[in-house]
Order: structure tokens, then sequence, then C-alpha cells
């Protein structure tokens, strides 16, 4: 008679152990935070700035990653439009888009910048100010 107890206890004690692995796995999944890369604080519209007097898009929403950046990103004060790229998918030097941000105010009556020659000249000649702010650096991919 021990034979044929004998394999539904096994398979008893197998649903068992089953079912307290899956609550145990489910009750941890539960518990843990998801993993999201911080926003910074801003998010761009549909179209995200100006790359040499063109628009470009965002693909993803922004990531804040501090202190990373690689490619030149500008915020211009008092523009619409405020982003302005220093470079753009199939450009040389673009790295998938780690921006490295800048801020750029106005000292004198604002207009219309759409491309990095543009904001470089505006600083030479004293029209704008460029401050590099690093911990706003953040990851967002662009294209055409």
């Amino acid at each position: 008679m021990a034979g044929p107890v004998a394999p539904r206890f096994g398979e008893s004690m197998s649903l068992k152990l089953a079912g307290v692995f899956a609550f145990v796995l489910v009750s941890v999944l539960a518990a843990v935070p998801s993993a999201q890369a911080a926003r910074p604080g801003f998010v761009f519209p549909d179209i995200c700035c100006y790359y040499n007097g063109g628009l470009v898009r965002t693909v993803v929403p922004p990531a804040a990653f501090p202190n990373e950046g690689l490619d030149n990103f500008y915020v211009v004060m008092g523009q619409e439009i405020f982003g302005v790229v220093g470079v753009a998918p199939g450009a040389s030097g673009y790295h998938g888009g780690h921006w490295k941000f800048h801020s750029v105010t106005w000292n004198v009556a604002p207009s219309l910048l759409t491309s990095e020659a543009a904001i470089l000249a505006a600083q030479a000649s004293g029209d704008v100010s460029v401050t590099r702010v690093p911990e706003n650096d953040f990851l967002c991919p662009i294209q055409f």
C-alpha cells in the first residue's frame, strides 16, 4: 500500500512548494520599486529643438544624467522652441543624445537662434551669456 500513496504525497508536496515559490516571487516583485531613470525638470513637446536651422524631435522622454553630457544642448531663454543642439543623428560626433546642458540668456533684445554657430556668434559679440550647467545634463535621443 505504500507505493500508491507515495506518488500522491510527492505530487502534493511539489504543488505546495510551487505555490509557495510563486507566492514569494509575486510578493518580492510587488515590493521592489520599478527601476526608472529620473526625469529632468522639463519635458519636450513633439518638436524638441533646432539643429542647424532645421527642427528635430525627441524619440523618448528625457532622463536625467547629471554630469554625463557629451554633446552640446543649449536652452535659449525666451524662445518658444528653446532647445538648440550642436549635433544630430548622422553628424560626426553624435553620441545618441547624451546632452551637455548650457543655459543661454540674453544681454540684448532677444532674436531667434537656431544653430550652435548662431549661439556661439551671439556669445562672441556679447549678445548672450552661455553658462554650462552640468547637473542638468540628460539623455534623450533625437531624430529628424
